[in-house]
């Protein structure tokens, strides 16, 4: 990050707390590495070590933690597009209170657009850095779609064959926050299977992230096994779109239409 824009983030920083927020989280450089940070002082020495870093964490996560942990205290935080879209939909799932919440927007630059993909790579107000003209990538999409089926079939069997069930892509996703995890439940997944049953680990996670996912690409980025998880959301992104105009995140006053209807109603994906 380029020295102008550290300062531009210090003083965001200082002038968040002496405005009344207790806490600002961010990212700080440690050993060459970025971690999470949680400065309450506009003097901190961490502030030298500021770092928005290419490589993206899940604050979102630690964030809800800080709200449930702290009722009465006010947090800043450091947001790009994919991170504002996650706790505008968290905050309709009553996850996080966005009255308690100051985001501070990062636009992510032209070449961290073209590798996400995404259709939204600033947030809607930016603080920091400059907009640039997104990237969609349906890629892995339009291949698949592209396949007859009994081909599809062995497509996604073969990659998900690969999976070692670390739960990588459960616990960096900042839309998963159930205390009870239908994929550690005995009767849905079969526990010490590795890989899990074809389809049914994969397919549970998908239809929980149907009118969720905000496409940050987490899931893709924290897989060992390297499965295209994110090429099967983006599509369960598209449905959701044909099917209902809904698109995660991006109207904060209207609901995933998934979460009003009753179960039996004939949906099909």
């Amino acid at each position: 990050m380029s020295g102008r824009i550290v300062e531009v983030l210090k003083s965001l920083i200082r002038k968040k707390l002496e405005e009344g927020a207790d806490a600002f989280l961010c990212l700080v450089e440690e050993e060459g590495s970025p971690v999470p940070a949680l400065i309450t002082d506009p003097a901190s020495p961490q502030l030298e070590s500021l770092t928005p870093g290419d490589t993206r964490y899940p604050l979102t996560k630690l964030l809800i933690d800080l709200l449930r942990q702290y009722p009465e205290r006010r947090f800043a935080v450091l947001v790009r597009g994919c991170d504002e879209r996650a706790l505008v939909e968290l905050a309709k799932l009553e996850q996080v209170d966005l009255d308690r919440v100051e985001l501070v927007g990062l636009a992510c630059s032209e070449e961290e657009a073209r590798a996400c993909g995404c259709r939204l790579p600033y947030p809607s107000r930016v603080d920091l850095g400059e907009r640039v003209e997104p990237a969609p990538d349906r890629g892995v999409v339009e291949e698949v779609a592209s396949l007859p089926d009994a081909e599809r079939l062995r497509f996604w069997e073969e990659h998900f064959s690969r999976c070692i069930k670390c739960y990588g892509c459960r616990n960096v996703c900042p839309m998963c926050f159930c205390e009870d995890c239908a994929l550690e439940n005995p009767q849905l997944v079969k526990p010490g299977v590795i890989p899990p049953e074809f389809p049914s680990f994969h397919i549970i996670r998908a239809l929980d992230m149907a009118g969720r996912c905000v496409d940050c690409g987490l899931c893709e980025e924290a897989c060992p096994a390297g499965v295209p998880l994110r090429a099967l959301y983006r599509r369960m992104q598209e449905v959701m779109e044909e099917r209902f105009g809904y698109r995660p995140g991006e109207d904060p006053d209207r609901r995933n239409p998934l979460s009003e209807l009753e179960m039996g109603s004939g949906l099909e994906f």
